[in-house]
């Protein structure tokens, strides 16, 4: 798993349409428990202990996507380590509505108004760094560890 780095001064912004009548917006901390408990039931303990960090700020650094007022996706930054993207993930029901794209540009959008030049998406596979590559314009850092070399992993509650 590999680090990316995105430059965030070429974004697509034409990229953040959704189909499907879905609608993204910055999360309001009322809807954090409800995007914790989506993120739990969807995804992982792991991400929505991540999420936390970016929900629980005065400006919170996530955005949801939302859809018939149910949380259907969700993007953050600033979570883990400061200038990183992610974690990120879509409802698999609507998997193919551009949900996923529209949220990481929206994020990567806001980290560009917050001053950042570039930003890194933490720990890829393969298999989803070539969305990320196509998508953004993302490229590989080709160095050994990352952020995520001191996760204790199993610690989740």
């Amino acid at each position: 798993m590999k680090d990316l780095l995105v430059g965030l001064h070429r974004l697509n912004l034409s990229l953040k349409e959704t189909k499907g009548d879905v609608k993204i917006v910055r999360l309001l901390s009322p809807n954090s428990d409800a995007l914790v408990t989506f993120i739990e039931k969807n995804f992982s303990k792991g991400w929505a202990s991540e999420i936390k960090a970016a929900i629980y700020k005065p400006h919170p650094t996530a955005f949801i996507a939302v859809k018939d007022s149910k949380i259907v996706g969700f993007a953050a930054y600033d979570a883990t380590a400061k200038g990183y993207f992610g974690p990120i993930g879509v409802d698999e029901s609507l998997r193919g509505l551009n949900i996923g794209t529209a949220l990481l540009v929206y994020s990567l959008e806001a980290m560009l108004h917050d001053g950042y030049g570039y930003a890194i998406i933490g720990g890829v596979n393969e298999k989803v760094a070539e969305f990320y590559k196509k998508t953004v314009g993302a490229i590989t850092i080709d160095m050994e560890g990352n952020v995520y070399d001191r996760l204790v992993r199993g610690l989740y509650l």
